[in-house]
């Protein structure tokens, strides 16, 4: 039997595409009842792909797991009545429209307190809620770019690189699942909800940290390094004979160890002893260790530092990582079933609690599957559902379904 730690938790979710979905999954896989409320069109996500299994994208199938689906039209007055009802008895409201939009749909912040004092609105932009660029459309490319990400990505010398996935559509997901918690938390002091306000491009300025300090003291803008450190060398990928590896020596004591163990007398000279020797000295140390690495496989570098306790690894294909022992024995990658698709694989969770643990109880709803249900929990009769789905004002399909 598990314990969800956050099921007296209530989270109207108004978000579509990644960072808002992301968000509310995290509080949905720790037992929260999270009701997405979706256009009658539906999440984009819902249509983004190829690749789908069976009609369901798997974009949308990522990152909407243990969910409910409610399909209102907010431009009709029902609609809108509806969502406030739900509001009512809910923790958390979170969305991520441009700013402005829940003002000219008559869904302020103010309004839902007027149904519910304590409600927590939690609204995730592009560039925030205020600003000079509050009212510009924004997406994951543009906070990395504007935002300083994508000049310090890729190799010497090249051009602006994007990173591998949504980093800024994600982490803000973080921040506002982060920033619901503490309201949540002071709330309990104060009886008051508040509005959260996070955008994609403070979340890249904020990851900024040692970059941005580094640029505060000298002036200097920092330059794309490939997979080399700033600050540390040697902390990057290396060569070995049979493909790439990772290695990362992050303090004096480490490189003693590995030039004691390696006994190669090039690598004993005293400006490479410590590492701001090696930092300014970087440019005749790494092809040193360039020589030398590529003399061995993988698996016998990462023997070799396993034995000194040096940070070493290879560098894997997505396939690799995903079927790596370790990352299955953690129960990151779960194979689960569902009556709509079948025996399919998804992303287990990241956090590990000893009493509570998360779960993948449901699958991702279908567009409006549980909106009659939810309808019949605020009090509608059978007469008002059915002129709400005829009048357009609801959207409905089949009821739960489960996973084993």
């Amino acid at each position: 039997m598990f314990i969800l730690p956050l099921s007296n938790i209530k989270i109207i979710d108004l978000s579509r595409l990644l960072s808002g979905p992301y968000a509310t999954m995290m509080f949905s896989d720790l037992g929260a009842e999270v009701i997405k409320v979706e256009t009658p069109n539906g999440d984009d996500t819902r249509h983004l792909g190829p690749p789908f299994i069976k009609d369901w994208s798997t974009y949308f199938l990522s990152i909407n797991r243990n969910k409910k689906s409610i399909s209102l039209n907010l431009k009709t007055k029902a609609g809108k009545e509806i969502l406030l009802k739900l509001i009512e008895d809910a923790d958390v409201v979170i969305e991520n429209f441009r700013p402005g939009t829940l003002e000219k749909l008559g869904l302020s912040y103010e309004v839902m307190k007027e149904r519910n004092q304590g409600i927590i609105l939690a609204s995730i932009s592009g560039f925030g809620q205020k600003g000079k660029y509050a009212h510009k459309p924004g997406y994951d490319v543009l906070a990395q770019a504007m935002g300083g990400l994508m000049s310090v990505t890729g190799e010497k010398g090249g051009e602006p690189v994007k990173a591998g996935y949504s980093f800024a559509d994600l982490g803000t997901g973080m921040w506002a699942a982060f920033g619901i918690l503490v309201a949540l938390q002071e709330r309990q002091q104060s009886g008051e909800g508040q509005w959260i306000d996070a955008a994609l491009l403070d979340t890249i300025i904020s990851w900024q940290t040692y970059l941005a300090s580094s640029y505060f003291e000298t002036g200097e803008n920092p330059e794309p390094l490939g997979t080399e450190h700033p600050n540390i060398v040697p902390y990057q990928v290396f060569q070995a004979s049979d493909g790439s590896f990772v290695v990362a020596m992050a303090n004096d004591k480490m490189w003693l160890a590995f030039i004691d163990k390696i006994d190669v007398d090039s690598l004993k000279d005293p400006m490479y002893e410590k590492n701001k020797g090696r930092v300014i000295h970087r440019k005749t140390l790494i092809p040193l260790l360039e020589d030398i690495f590529i003399q061995r496989t993988r698996q016998e570098w990462d023997d070799f530092f396993e034995d000194i306790k040096i940070p070493a690894g290879p560098v894997n294909k997505l396939s690799e990582a995903l079927k790596d022992p370790h990352v299955i024995e953690r129960g990151m990658v779960q194979e689960k079933e569902s009556a709509e698709i079948g025996k399919y694989k998804t992303l287990g969770l990241p956090l590990h609690f000893s009493r509570t643990p998360g779960h993948i109880r449901t699958f991702p709803p279908k567009l409006g599957e549980h909106t009659v249900s939810i309808l019949e929990s605020l009090g509608y009769m059978e007469n008002e559902i059915n002129k709400f789905l005829e009048q357009g004002v609801v959207k409905s399909s089949r009821d739960h379904l489960s996973v084993k």
